[in-house]
């Protein structure tokens, strides 16, 4: 009988490995297969060179094996902090960012991260910083959107000829050729201001 063969072999066991290391499960029985070889009488570095993992990682799964048995070989828990805002609140914040915040009380007629951050601790007295609020506006599916003022006196025609041609120059894409940009502050402009997604 022909021995068979995987095509690209070098390429395959990497891809293999990462799908391997994509799921939990996955992961669970790659380590079970390791101790089951170590079971079965195969060395550690042996095991090792098989599985495509290091020596000492196949030791330590073997350990921990015989410490705690098979919950040993779980994935753990992942570190980090908890979260400070629970689902229900979040889908308050999410229905309460598609009304206006002057109907919520707030002099401001657009929501940003210091608003939102207001209306938090407000509304459940948790403290979330501005960068927080404009990460929270990503994860709900919010896009930022800079308003664009509009000078009382200013002639309608030549505005329009400067965005022509400042599109016309970036389409270029010659370095040094794109229109200035500036940052306007003002009456009725704030920075930062998200939209909902259309």
């Amino acid at each position: 009988m022909k021995a068979l063969t995987i095509s690209d072999p070098e390429t395959m066991v990497l891809a293999l490995q990462d799908e391997i290391r994509r799921s939990h499960e996955a992961r669970y029985d790659h380590r079970l297969h390791a101790v089951l070889l170590v079971a079965q009488g195969v060395t550690c570095p042996e095991a090792a060179a098989m599985l495509g993992d290091s020596i000492r990682t196949i030791q330590y799964w073997v350990n921990r094996f015989e410490i705690e048995g098979f919950s040993g070989l779980a994935d753990a828990d992942r570190p980090g902090r908890p979260p400070k805002l629970v689902e229900q609140q979040l889908n308050i914040i999410n229905n309460a960012l598609r009304e206006s915040p002057v109907e919520l009380g707030f002099s401001t007629n657009i929501w940003d991260g210091k608003t939102l951050s207001s209306y938090i601790e407000k509304q459940f007295g948790i403290v979330l910083g501005v960068r927080q609020c404009q990460r929270l506006f990503r994860q709900l599916g919010f896009r930022l959107r800079k308003p664009r003022p509009i000078i009382a006196k200013a002639d309608q025609d030549k505005q329009a000829e400067y965005k022509k041609v400042g599109m016309q120059l970036a389409q270029l894409h010659t370095p040094g050729c794109f229109p200035p940009t500036k940052t306007f502050r003002g009456a009725g402009v704030q920075d930062n201001a998200c939209s909902i997604k259309r």
